[in-house]
């Protein structure tokens, strides 16, 4: 079997190239990811058949978050964003969990929903019951849409009737149907059923049928993740590792309990998430809205993670959100750079991938929160975000590196200082 290994140090002290060779040696591959270590990732003729319109490509930085361990195996994760700080906190983080014995993931059956709006009825109750007696029939004819789905052990599992009363356009029925969509993120599987079997609901029920469309709020298709780490391994230079872990959970709770806060938190949770679904090709945004969504399915939004500490005084973490990417279909076949991105992580499934993404969502709340109850979050954020002020300010070659070491030792990161230090 190939070595592979996800525990690497100093790659921030690297150039890129030296960077592409590290990774090389770890994943064991003598040219690896020609497309994701090449500066034009995405072809111009690729790109115009993906979209409309197509002018050109817009790329973004892409890293690679190091020691992550996930149910015992190791990754090399991708991660497509902007933000300074999201990958090496993030790799960092995974480092402190790995020496704790590593990340515990599960992800629910892949089941997502697909919605049939009714209208124009007088019994909505009753047109409930005669949607669940046509329940077989309803599946058998949803998954005739799709026998390739069904062949590979999906297709729709079953259903659910929403009543609405008296909304302000009169009574409404939902019908949801729960499609197994294997390792697809599944919007195409589910929205094509929904279509096809919307005159046979209109048929069966005597309403008229709107909309016929997929929900982002995959409530079926989780992921969940545990870490535990001794509160020794949480000291920092400056703070015992007990008030590290004690003020993790501080900060967590004012989460769980405020709504101004809890959005800013789990936007910290998708720093990690979002990089990830993005550089394999997946739909963020859907990700996104089902995270948000989740937050507040109890009528109040709160935090997508919890963070306590149990009787000997270890430091536990946890997270469960929906979590709706695959592995074929869509951009993560299309799009080049999206499919060496898997194959870096070596994924097998979608399942697996949803694992892996919310672990590294996971280990970017407990870095953000760790800042946060500590040190504070600008000065090891400002710190790696002092190169792009550099570059903003006009320095270029070495006096980029020269201009942010100068700034983040004086403590003072800031245009009008790096203008300073240029002059």
């Amino acid at each position: 079997m190939t070595s592979y290994t996800s525990k690497l140090s100093g790659l921030r002290s690297l150039t890129p190239g030296e960077r592409q060779s590290e990774i090389r040696n770890a994943t064991g591959t003598e040219n690896a990811f020609p497309t994701l270590t090449n500066q034009a990732t995405l072809p111009i003729e690729t790109a115009d058949g993906m979209i409309e319109n197509v002018i050109g490509t817009f790329d973004l930085p892409l890293g690679v978050a190091t020691n992550f361990q996930v149910n015992g195996k190791d990754y090399l994760i991708p991660m497509a964003v902007e933000e300074p700080s999201v990958v090496a906190a993030a790799s960092f983080m995974a480092k402190l969990v790995r020496e704790n014995g590593g990340f515990r993931a599960k992800a629910s059956r892949p089941v997502m929903r697909a919605q049939i709006q009714l209208l124009g009825m007088d019994d909505p109750h009753g047109t409930r019951h005669r949607l669940l007696q046509a329940e077989e029939e309803i599946i058998k004819r949803a998954n005739e849409t799709d026998r390739v789905l069904v062949d590979l052990g999906g297709g729709c599992i079953g259903i659910e009737v929403h009543i609405f009363e008296n909304t302000r356009i009169g009574h409404m029925v939902v019908l949801h149907l729960l499609v197994d969509v294997r390792d697809a993120m599944g919007a195409n599987a589910v929205n094509t059923m929904a279509e096809t079997l919307a005159p046979f609901v209109s048929d069966i029920t005597g309403s008229d049928v709107r909309l016929r469309i997929l929900s982002n709020l995959a409530d079926r298709r989780t992921v969940s993740v545990y870490a535990k780490l001794s509160a020794d391994s949480l000291a920092t230079t400056d703070f015992e590792g007990d008030r590290v872990a004690n003020g993790i959970v501080e900060a967590c709770t004012l989460a769980e309990i405020d709504p101004y806060r809890a959005a800013t938190h789990n936007k910290g949770i998708m720093n990690g998430i979002d990089p990830v679904v993005l550089a394999t090709g997946n739909d963020w945004r859907a990700v996104e809205a089902g995270a948000h969504a989740f937050a507040a399915r109890t009528g109040r939004y709160t935090s997508l993670t919890r963070w306590e500490r149990d009787k000997d005084g270890a430091l536990i973490g946890s997270i469960e959100l929906p979590m709706p990417v695959g592995i074929v279909g869509g951009a993560t076949r299309t799009h080049p750079a999206a499919k060496e991105a898997l194959d870096l992580m070596r994924i097998t499934s979608a399942s697996e991938l949803a694992e892996v993404i919310a672990a590294v969502g996971l280990a970017q709340n407990m870095a953000a929160l760790r800042a946060l109850s500590t040190e504070g979050i600008q000065r090891g954020h400002m710190a790696l975000h002092a190169r792009n002020i550099a570059i903003a300010a006009g320095a270029q070659g070495a006096d980029i590196d020269r201009i942010a070491k100068a700034m983040a030792e004086a403590g003072t990161v800031s245009t009008s200082a790096a203008l300073d230090l240029l002059k």
